[in-house]
């Protein structure tokens, strides 16, 4: 039977804690044997979210904290990003890839999790952030991986024994 794993991580509202949540992250994808391609795809979401989180949720007041909640269940995983902020209108994140803005925005973060997430849920007024990975997409990703290595070992050891002789 499939039990549901669930962790958290909190800490101070400073964008030096980023390297905190890589870290949480990258266990968590060492546990769960994600892919390098989901990897980047999650680590990526969630770090975007949590500089989000820091910096406009928060404003970057060490006072206040930023929480990282992950969940485990048969049908995908889940990384829950909540600040301490008012929130904002999710509902008008423009395409940064069509502006010219310089530096660092919210904009820019939301898209780059939208694109990479499989499912993006905001609650609270936009101040709890959930980014869903399906999890047959990553064992897809996995099993092609695994056929690829399997292939490749194969095709080497085929070429090694018709090298000798």
């Amino acid at each position: 039977m499939y039990r549901r794993r669930k962790r958290t991580l909190e800490f101070a509202s400073e964008i030096e804690n980023v390297n905190l949540v890589e870290n949480f992250v990258d266990e968590i994808c060492d546990e769960y044997h994600i892919s390098n391609t989901f990897f980047g795809n999650i680590i990526v979401s969630v770090t975007e979210a949590v500089k989000n989180a820091v910096i406009f949720g928060n404003d970057a007041d060490y006072h206040k904290k930023v929480t990282v909640k992950f969940e485990a269940n048969p049908a995908y995983l889940s990384f829950t990003v909540i600040d301490q902020g008012k929130g904002f209108d999710f509902s008008d994140v423009n395409d940064p890839t069509k502006e010219t803005v310089l530096g660092y925005n919210r904009q820019k973060g939301l898209f780059l999790i939208q694109k990479l997430s499989d499912i993006v849920k905001f609650y609270n007024h936009g101040s709890r952030i959930e980014m869903i990975f399906h999890i047959s997409s990553i064992n897809r990703e996995l099993a092609v991986d695994r056929l690829n290595q399997i292939s490749n070992y194969f095709s080497v050891k085929n070429a090694a024994s018709h090298e000798l002789n």
